[in-house]
């Protein structure tokens, strides 16, 4: 049962700790192309760390050096541009790359052991993927609260703008829809 949690923590850790999200101001295209380069650099230097294992320890090894690099890469392109597709992106790459390491971690047990490491692995990534799915619709549920208090405040501006006459009001008018980004 230790082991179970271990995985799971090692999982969250995972999952967790690959890297920070905080977005940047978008890079200029040498500075992305450094970084791109900078990864698959740390990608190779991992990778030759890992000759140092012999058979599943290697595997393990190996695979935690490819999530590595996707989760950066992942990482590299929303801090880029802060897109909420990028955001999802990078939680469904988090959520695949730690189930892959969980699964090559589990190719070291035998029977139920090894049958219930993988399914404690597949809940594990089912889970992150829903939370992943979960942010998306908070994101666009977001956008759209924010859409409709921008048409409401909309509304309250023009009405308020009905109470006027000729040049003002055709002036009051244009101002909220400059304001509230209406054309």
């Amino acid at each position: 049962m230790n082991r179970h949690f271990h995985l799971n923590k090692l999982l969250l850790v995972a999952a967790l700790g690959w890297g920070s999200v905080a977005f940047a101001a978008p890079m200029s295209g040498a500075d992305h192309k450094a970084a791109k380069d900078q990864i698959n650099a740390d990608y190779k230097a991992d990778k030759a760390a890992c000759d140092r294992f012999t058979k599943n320890e290697k595997d393990v090894c190996e695979e935690k050096a490819e999530a590595k690099q996707k989760v950066a890469r992942a990482e590299l392109e929303y801090n880029n541009n802060g897109s909420a597709r990028n955001a999802n992106k990078l939680a469904k790459v988090k959520a695949d790359t730690s189930y892959e390491v969980a699964k090559e971690m589990c190719d070291d047990r035998t029977g139920n052991d090894k049958d219930v490491c993988v399914t404690e692995a597949k809940a594990a990534h089912t889970k992150a993927l829903a939370d992943a799915k979960a942010n998306k619709e908070v994101v666009g549920a977001r956008k759209e609260a924010t859409d409709d208090k921008r048409d409401a405040d909309y509304k309250v501006a023009t009405e308020k703008c009905d109470s006027m006459a000729g040049d003002a009001k055709s002036s009051c008018v244009a101002a909220a829809k400059a304001r509230f980004g209406k054309s």
